[in-house]
């Protein structure tokens, strides 16, 4: 990561962790303690915790930096920031449910560490909180910066679902899987990357550019972390190697790999169509989707997308140290080590 990225992911920590805390605590004690062990704030007995915390919070990053494009301080986005927050949060604790992903950041995930009925009612409660909050003040700013999160996720419940059909499928295209991703991650990025300049009253053609930006950077996430959900180092991801091949989740190099029309690929299908893979089958079929082109195809899509965002922000009436800040971060984020 360059020592930009580190900056601006340190500067808007500071800013937004203390605003989340603050929120967080209007839940109701039964659902502020279980949503503070999501964050990594407290261990499942509400004692401090000694984990690292939570994510890096590149959404709220975006959505601060988006502000600062558009000539404001970096404040006006912290209302998007914390909306952003909630609801990306909201989806990690039912993605976890919903993948039946145990571990989630190096330790149990809400719903092991409780309950599945208490995964599901807290992730309802930050996604409830997160439009509560921006609407405290209803200014028409603040109305849009909501509307637009709503709009955003939609957007992502869609793309959950269609991801949730792929499982149904014996096999999905790269396009519907760059369709799927457009939805279910890229949204919620494209949201942030723009909000910050929602709430400052931004001109219209600025707030479409850095949309654009946000949807590519969304896009080249995803196949990342797609990567990762197969080739990740444990130790870094938090979640078992190999673990999107065992759930035989279609995602966008097993896609590519799938419809390379190869002797590997045609393997690959075999493979996946079994009811459950051993270890030994899923480090086979890390190898198959390698051996039939759906790494290097996803490397050089995300990295696509990148050159696409690096573009439409280039192009962009966006304020230049705010300007440079977002291509760090989006290098950071699409250029992540797997």
């Amino acid at each position: 990561m360059s020592a930009l990225a580190v900056e601006v992911l340190e500067r808007a920590r500071l800013l937004v962790l203390p605003a989340l805390v603050e929120v967080t605590d209007r839940l109701s004690p039964e659902l502020a303690l279980p949503a503070r062990y999501h964050f990594g704030w407290v261990e499942a007995d509400g004692t401090p915790s000694l984990s690292s915390g939570g994510g890096k919070s590149v959404r709220a990053a975006l959505a601060l930096l988006s502000a600062e494009a558009a000539g404001a301080h970096a404040s006006v986005g912290l209302p998007g920031a914390l909306g952003v927050e909630l609801v990306h949060n909201f989806s990690l604790i039912h993605d976890d449910i919903i993948d039946n992903d145990s571990l989630r950041r190096h330790r149990p995930a809400l719903w092991n560490a409780f309950s599945l009925g208490e995964g599901v009612i807290v992730g309802d409660a930050l996604h409830n909180l997160a439009f509560q909050q921006l609407l405290d003040d209803p200014t028409p700013a603040r109305v849009a910066a909501a509307a637009d999160l709503a709009s955003a996720t939609a957007g992502m419940i869609a793309g959950q679902s269609q991801d949730m059909r792929f499982d149904k499928q014996t096999s999905a295209s790269v396009e519907e899987c760059l369709q799927m991703l457009s939805r279910k991650t890229a949204a919620l990025i494209s949201h942030a990357s723009a909000v910050g300049a929602i709430l400052a009253e931004a001109p219209a053609p600025l707030v479409s550019a850095l949309r654009r930006f946000g949807l590519e950077i969304g896009k080249g996430f995803q196949i990342m972390d797609d990567l990762l959900g197969i080739w990740g180092d444990p130790s870094v991801t938090g979640k078992p190697a190999g673990n999107d091949l065992r759930e035989r989740k279609k995602s966008f190099p097993v896609a590519a790999a799938l419809g390379s029309g190869g002797r590997a690929g045609a393997e690959l299908a075999e493979l996946l169509a079994r009811d459950r893979l051993g270890s030994d089958e899923v480090a086979h079929a890390a190898g198959l989707v390698e051996e039939a082109g759906g790494r290097k195809a996803a490397e050089d899509t995300a990295r696509q997308a990148l050159e696409d965002a690096r573009a439409v922000l280039l192009s962009a009436d966006a304020a230049s140290d705010a300007r440079a800040e977002l291509l760090a971060l989006a290098e950071f984020i699409v250029d992540r080590e797997h």
